[in-house]
């Protein structure tokens, strides 16, 4: 462990990102022996794991304490897959298990499940990004009923398991206790929209759900809400990138205000948000523990904005606001004005792309002056190009009072380069009354030698250690 610089635990061993090489497994399963308290194991993101699992399986029965086997990464073949399998006869106690990003899984996942046991301890199973095929869903199904205590399934990034979805959603009443369910692209279309909508009624206890980046799902909400409403343990919905229609939205509109446990709702890039969100974001604040609220690039209009700035007075522990993308927010950013001035907990605003003007940063730092936004941390400028210079000026000179906050970008836009003008020695002095700044986004602002000699010289005078991404 001191060779790799790792510290010693005789329950947890994090080899996480070693660069380990075939002799070392062929150590460490030497050492296995030694650590019967073993409870953790990760070897994720060590390449050349890929082939040599078995010179370590074999040795697992000396850690029948095993919880967690994280193996992401790592390059498994079919023969790795085989022993892993045959291991969970020996770690019977295996908890979580992670094999994300293997792609060779694909194809092969039956011949782990076919091992695992009746009674199965498993409460996480992680298997993003592995290439699954409709073949490995069916055989994900059949397992659920031997996997009874099941509390998070992640399958994202699998865009060809959505053919079977139909039939995994049939045994997800096996797993009454699921609480995290994440589907993001995972190919989903109408009809299994339809499938996993009549599964939630056994999952009662379910925390989250991500069925983002799945295009074809859209059109299908209308006829797949039933029982969405009766989560009323949901505390995070992703509906990110679904091309929801209008008719979806009106259905939403009645449904997501239900669900009274809510804390995280993401509904960017779904443009149709935007034609008929009034209902929904006014009927927010039906929901008083929403804490993250995303509604990026979902062409929201001023009446938009104004109802999610009347529903945003009502959610008193809001956290994370993200309208960015959305060009109706320049210029009228004073319509939020009373729901910043309430949101004492806020501490992200992204605010890309929105057309802001200089009068609104004049008011976000008149906000702080005035004491509110005390907790902000990151706050997201980037690519509004349209402010002025003079607006960039008054926005330095009112900046240092944002004390909490870490990060910030002012990036222009890829496509755009812009002299960076007097106000940049403002920024730099402001930059001096943030003590907890860690990194600051400028790409696309051209600096003159001297400016770019002073920045590089801030970190050395002040005895800071800003990252400066320009």
């Amino acid at each position: 462990m001191e060779k790799l610089g790792k510290k010693p635990n005789s329950k947890n061993l994090d080899l996480n990102n070693c660069g380990l090489s075939a002799a070392d497994v062929t150590e460490l399963a030497s050492l296995l022996p030694f650590l019967p308290e073993l409870e953790e194991l990760s070897l994720s993101w060590n390449g050349c794991l890929g082939g040599t699992l078995k010179a370590l399986t074999v040795h697992l029965h000396h850690v029948n304490l095993l919880k967690v086997l994280r193996l992401n990464n790592c390059r498994l073949t079919a023969e790795d897959v085989i022993s892993l399998g045959e291991a969970f006869e020996i770690v019977s106690q295996l908890e979580e298990l992670d094999l994300s990003w293997n792609s060779n899984i694909g194809g092969k996942l039956s011949l782990l499940t076919k091992k695992l046991q009746k009674g199965c301890k498993l409460k996480c199973l992680k298997i993003t990004d592995c290439n699954l095929t409709a073949k490995d869903g069916e055989s994900l199904a059949e397992i659920l009923n031997v996997i009874p205590n099941l509390e998070v399934l992640d399958l994202s990034i699998n865009k060809n398991i959505g053919c079977s979805m139909k039939v995994i959603a049939q045994d997800l009443k096996n797993v009454p206790g699921l609480k995290e369910l994440n589907l993001h692209m995972c190919g989903l279309k109408q009809d299994s929209l339809q499938g996993l909508d009549t599964a939630l009624q056994h999952l009662a206890e379910l925390r989250k759900l991500d069925i983002s980046c799945n295009r074809e799902i859209g059109g299908g909400f209308k006829d797949s809400t039933a029982h969405l409403a009766s989560l009323k343990n949901l505390e995070v919905l992703d509906l990110h990138q679904c091309c929801v229609t209008e008719e979806d939205m009106t259905v939403l509109s009645q449904v997501i205000p239900l669900l009274s446990s809510l804390q995280e709702l993401n509904l960017s890039s779904n443009k149709n948000v935007g034609l008929s969100s009034d209902p929904l974001l006014g009927r927010l604040r039906f929901l008083p523990k929403l804490r993250s609220v995303t509604i990026s690039n979902c062409g929201l209009g001023e009446e938009s904005l104004s109802s999610l700035a009347e529903a945003a007075l009502h959610l008193p522990e809001l956290e994370i606001l993200d309208l960015s993308w959305n060009k109706c927010v320049g210029g009228n950013l004073k319509l939020l004005l009373g729901a910043l001035k309430l949101a004492t907990e806020i501490q992200v605003l992204r605010l890309s792309s929105c057309n802001l003007v200089a009068e609104d940063l004049a008011l976000l730092t008149s906000l702080r002056q005035d004491g509110h936004l005390a907790r902000l941390q990151k706050l997201d400028l980037s690519y509004n190009d349209n402010i002025s210079d003079e607006g960039w000026a008054v926005f330095c000179q009112g900046v240092g009072a944002f004390k909490e906050l870490s990060e910030l970008d002012v990036s222009l836009r890829p496509s755009s380069c812009r002299d960076c003008g007097p106000w940049f020695r403002e920024l730099l002095a402001a930059l001096t009354q943030l003590p907890a700044l860690a990194e600051l986004g400028m790409q696309r602002w051209v600096l003159s030698g001297s400016q770019r000699k002073q920045m590089e010289g801030f970190n050395q005078d002040n005895k800071r250690n800003i990252r400066f991404d320009c």
